[in-house]
C-alpha cells in the first residue's frame, strides 16, 4: 500500500461510544462478538468440548513411549545385529555397582545378588561380577530382551531396587546406572508448572493492578493445558510420543497461552478506555490482537515443524505435542478470553482508573513511550550498544561442545551419578563407556577374519585405548563381539577422537557400536541437522512475515535478530553448564557438556516465540504507519502501546521457563534456562532497543516491497480495515 490511505472517522454516537477506526466484520470479529455477547453459553460450550475431548482421550488415547532408534547412523546397524544374534547385549542394560566399606566382597554376597537380578522381568543375562583391584567393588551388568523404551522398563527401576534391597540391608553400598536406571533416576516432579503459574499471576497483578485482569489469562491457559493433555494422549495412540514431550508442550503452552490472552486483554482494556461498550470492545480485541495471535501462533507452528528435520523420532513427537499445545492455547484465547472479558466488565481496568475519573496517561507519555522516543533520537548508538551486548553473550557458543546427557551430568544425589563416580574411581573413567566392535560372520556383508584380527591388534595400540577383548562369537555364530575399553568417560572431549580412530581401522563387515558410540553418532548427526533445521525454519518464517507485513526488510531483519537471541541463549548455556559459571545455583556440581538434545529443541521453540513478540510489536507499528504515514512516529507509538504488554508477557514466560530449571533432570535445566534467557533478551534488548533503533534508521525503507512481489503474494491483513457502519450501531460515520 504505497499510495494514499483512505481514512474514515467516527463521531461520538448518542450511546457515548468514543471515536474509533472501524473494521470489517471478519471471522475473528464475529467469533469474538459471539463469545462476548453470550459469555455463559461460550464458556459452557468450551467446558462441554473439554469433557468430550477428555472422554475420547481416555477411551481411545495411548501411553507415552520413547523411540530412540535412529536409522542412518553407523552404530544403529551394530545394535540391530546384536539384538538379532546376541541376547541381552543389543537391548536395554543396567550396571549394578556393589561396594563394601569393610574390605573385600565375598562370593556369597555377589552370588545372592546375581540370583535376585536374574529373577527380574525381561532379564536374559547377568554377568559375572567384575572386581576392582582391591576387590572391595564389583560391577554386574544386567541384559534385557527388550529395548529400554519398552513400557515395562522405561522409567521403572522398582524391580532393580527390590532386587538389591537385601544387599543394601546387609550394609553394602549398591548404586545403579545404565540405560534402565537412567530413565528413572530423575523423574519430572511436575512442580515447575505450579511454580510457573503462581509467578505468572503475581507478575500480572503487579503489572496491571487488577486481580481480574491478571487471573483471566491464567484461566484461559489452564483451559489450554487441559485440552493439550487430552490431545497429546490421543497423539500417543497414533505414534510413539516421548514421555518428556508433554512436559515440553506444557512449558511452551503455558508461556504462549498466557501471552496470547494477555495481548487480547490488553487491547480490550485500551478499547474500554476509548469508550467502547464491553461486547464491542472484546470483539474488536479478538479481531486485532487476536489476529496477531493467530499469525504469531502460525510462526511457532512453522518452527516446530522444523523439528521433523532433525532425524530423531523423539523430536517429531516433541514438535507435534507442542503444536497441539499452541493450537489449544490459541483456541482458548479466541473463545474463552472474550467471554471472560464480557463477564469481567469494567473490572479489567486498574483499580485506580475505576475509582477516579482521571483520563489514563497517554501511551507516548509513559516510561516506555519516553524510552521509545529516546531510542528514536539516537538510533545508531542504541543499535550498536544492543548488538555489542548480544554478540558478547553469544560469544561462548563458539566453544559449545555437545553430548547426549548421561549419568556424569546428573546430580550427585542420584544413584546413577554415584554409580558413575564409583566405577570411574575403582575401574577408571572408561568403565562407564560401553564400546563394542561387531563383525558379521555370515552373509554378503561377511568380514574377513584375518582383516578383523589385524584391525583388533592395531586398535589395541591406539592412543586412548586401554584394552581390546578377544572376539567372542554369538550363540548362533552369526556375529562376533569384542569389547573395547577406552581411557576416557563417555562425555569426555577426547572420546570422539578415540572412536573415530577405532572406526578408521575397521575393515568391511565390522562396525563400532555400543551406547557410547551410539551417543557419539547421534551427537554428530544433530550437529549437522541443526543447520538444516535452522535453514528451513528461517526461510519459512521469512516467507510468512513477508506475506503478512508486505515488506522484504522487516522479515530479514526479524530473522537476524531472532538468531541473535538464540545465539545468546546458546552462549549463556555454554558459560553456565560447560564452563561452570554459576552452575551451582542450579544444583549442578561440575562443568558438563551441553546436552545434544538441547540446541535443536530450543532453537525451534525459541525462534517461534521470538517471532511472537515480533508480530505483536510490528502489527501495532504497521497499524500506526498505515494510519499516519509517519515512519518514525509509528515506531515510537507502536512501541509505546505494546511495550508494557510485551514486557509483562516476556516476564511471565521467563518465570515459566525458569521454573523448569528447578527440575532434577539436567536437560530440563538447560532448556529452561536457555529459553528464559532468550525470551528476556528478546523482549528487552531486541524489542525495546534493537527493533525501534533499526526501524528508525531505515524509515520508509522498512516497508519496501518490489511491485512484482506485491502482485504475486497473497494478502493477510493484520491491521484493522473499514467495516460497514451498519455492523456497529453504536458508531455513526462522519466525513474526515
Amino acid at each position: 500500500m504505497t499510495g494514499g490511505l483512505l481514512q474514515v472517522g467516527y463521531k461520538r454516537s448518542p450511546s457515548g461510544v468514543g471515536d474509533a477506526v472501524g473494521m470489517k466484520t471478519t471471522l475473528l470479529y464475529r467469533l469474538g462478538h459471539l463469545s462476548a455477547r453470550h459469555p455463559v453459553r461460550a464458556l459452557l460450550g468450551c467446558l462441554g468440548a473439554l469433557v468430550v475431548l477428555l472422554a475420547v482421550s481416555t477411551t481411545f488415547g495411548g501411553e507415552t513411549q520413547e523411540n530412540w532408534d535412529v536409522t542412518g547412523v553407523p552404530s544403529q546397524h551394530g545394535v540391530e545385529l546384536l539384538r538379532e544374534h546376541q541376547p541381552g547385549v543389543g537391548d536395554a542394560f543396567s550396571r549394578v555397582v556393589v561396594h563394601s566399606g569393610d574390605g573385600a566382597l565375598t562370593g556369597a554376597e555377589t552370588a545372592d545378588l546375581r540370583t535376585r537380578l536374574e529373577a527380574m522381568p525381561h532379564v536374559v543375562s547377568v554377568s559375572e561380577p567384575r572386581l576392582s583391584d582391591d576387590r572391595d567393588t564389583a560391577v554386574i551388568t544386567v541384559g534385557y530382551d527388550v529395548p529400554v523404551t519398552h513400557k515395562d522398563l522405561m522409567g521403572n527401576d522398582k524391580p532393580l531396587n527390590e532386587a538389591v534391597a537385601d544387599a543394601r540391608a546387609a550394609g553394602l553400598t549398591v548404586e545403579m546406572n545404565g540405560a534402565v536406571p537412567e530413565t528413572a533416576a530423575a523423574p519430572v516432579e511436575g512442580y515447575a508448572e505450579i511454580i510457573g503459574v503462581v509467578l505468572a499471576l503475581l507478575i500480572m497483578v503487579l503489572a496491571f493492578g487488577s486481580v481480574v485482569a491478571a487471573g483471566l489469562p491464567i484461566v484461559s491457559a489452564i483451559v489450554g493445558v487441559v485440552a493439550t493433555s487430552a490431545g497429546v494422549t490421543l497423539l500417543a495412540a497414533a505414534m510413539k510420543v516421548s514421555p518428556n514431550a508433554p512436559m515440553v508442550a506444557s512449558m511452551v503452552g503455558l508461556g504462549v497461552g498466557i501471552d496470547y490472552a494477555l495481548l487480547v486483554v490488553n487491547r480490550h482494556v485500551e478499547n474500554l478506555r476509548d469508550g467502547h461498550i464491553v461486547v464491542e470492545s472484546a470483539a474488536r480485541s479478538v479481531a486485532t490482537a487476536g489476529r496477531s495471535a493467530v499469525i504469531a501462533a502460525t510462526t511457532v507452528l512453522v518452527s516446530l515443524m522444523g523439528l521433523r528435520l532433525a532425524g530423531l523420532p523423539t523430536y517429531s513427537s516433541f514438535g507435534f505435542a507442542t503444536a497441539i499445545a499452541v493450537v489449544a492455547m490459541l483456541a482458548a484465547t479466541l473463545v474463552v478470553v472474550p467471554a471472560l472479558c464480557a463477564l469481567a466488565g469494567k473490572r479489567l481496568s486498574p483499580r485506580k482508573e475505576r475509582k477516579t475519573d482521571a483520563a489514563p496517561v497517554a501511551a507516548t507519555e509513559t516510561f516506555i513511550g519516553r524510552w521509545a522516543a529516546a531510542v528514536g533520537r539516537r538510533p545508531l548508538v542504541a543499535a550498536l550498544l544492543a548488538v555489542i551486548v548480544m554478540v558478547t553473550l553469544a560469544a561462548p557458543a563458539v566453544a559449545m561442545r555437545t553430548w547426549p546427557s548421561d549419568a556424569s551430568a546428573q546430580s550427585s544425589e542420584l544413584t546413577t551419578r554415584r554409580a558413575y563416580d564409583l566405577l570411574a574411581e575403582e575401574f577408571g573413567p572408561g568403565a562407564n563407556a560401553e564400546v563394542l566392535i561387531v563383525t558379521e560372520n555370515t552373509g554378503p556383508g561377511k568380514a574377513d577374519p584375518a582383516a578383523v584380527a589385524s584391525a583388533l591388534d592395531r586398535i589395541s595400540y591406539e592412543h586412548g585405548v586401554v584394552s581390546v577383548s578377544p572376539l567372542m562369537p554369538s550363540p548362533d555364530k552369526a556375529i562376533g563381539v569384542a569389547q573395547v575399553t577406552i581411557a576416557y568417560g563417555p562425555s569426555a572431549e577426547q572420546t570422539g577422537d578415540v572412536l573415530a580412530a577405532i572406526r578408521d581401522q575397521l575393515p568391511d563387515g565390522a562396525v563400532l557400536t555400543g551406547e557410547t558410540a551410539y551417543y557419539n553418532d547421534i551427537s554428530d548427526m544433530l550437529a549437522v541437522r541443526l543447520w538444516v533445521v535452522i535453514g528451513f525454519v528461517v526461510a519459512a518464517s521469512v516467507i510468512l512475515l513477508t506475506i503478512v507485513f508486505r515488506s522484504v526488510i522487516i522479515p530479514v531483519k526479524a530473522a537476524i535478530m531472532n538468531l541473535l537471541s538464540v545465539a545468546a541463549a546458546y552462549g549463556v548455556i555454554t558459560a553456565v553448564f560447560q564452563w561452570g559459571w554459576g552452575s551451582s545455583l542450579l544444583g549442578v556440581d561440575q562443568p558438563v557438556a551441553v546436552s545434544s538434545w538441547v540446541p535443536i529443541l530450543i532453537f525451534a521453540i525459541l525462534f517461534g516465540l521470538s517471532m511472537d513478540y515480533e508480530v505483536f510489536l510490528l502489527s501495532r507499528i504497521r497499524e500506526e504507519w498505515l494510519a499516519t504515514g509517519d515512519p518514525r512516529g509509528s515506531v515510537i507509538s507502536g512501541l509505546a502501546k505494546t511495550g508494557r504488554v510485551i514486557t509483562v508477557a516476556a516476564a511471565v514466560m521467563v518465570a515459566v521457563f525458569l521454573s523448569f530449571s528447578t527440575e532434577t533432570d539436567i536437560m530440563l535445566k538447560m532448556a529452561g534456562l536457555g529459553m528464559a534467557v532468550a525470551v528476556f533478551l528478546d523482549a528487552t534488548v531486541v524489542r525495546m532497543v534493537l527493533v525501534p533503533a533499526t526501524m528508525s534508521l531505515l524509515g520508509r525503507y522498512n516497508w519496501w516491497l518490489p511491485a512484482w512481489l506485491d502482485r504475486i503474494l497473497p494478502t493477510i491483513d493484520l491491521e484493522a480495515a473499514e467495516e460497514d457502519p451498519d455492523a456497529s450501531p453504536e458508531l455513526v460515520p462522519t466525513a474526515v
